[in-house]
């Protein structure tokens, strides 16, 4: 099982939880995530790939 966290450049980065068969798999989720604002790294290892994700909260909201 891989880190559920990494960090790249001082980033956390957060596992999104799928274990991809091959590159090109995490790839194709890795553009969709890019497409929602999301930063993207991919990982390989023992044969899998990985993709981690961040995204900077824009707003935040209190409620009291």
């Amino acid at each position: 099982m891989p880190d559920f966290a990494k960090y790249f450049d001082t980033k956390k980065f957060m596992w999104d939880g799928v274990e991809h068969a091959d590159r090109a798999a995490a790839e194709a989720a890795a553009e969709q995530y890019k497409a929602n604002g999301f930063e993207v790294r991919l990982v390989e290892e023992e044969g899998k790939s990985y993709v981690y994700t961040r995204r900077v909260a824009t707003e935040t909201t209190v409620s009291g």
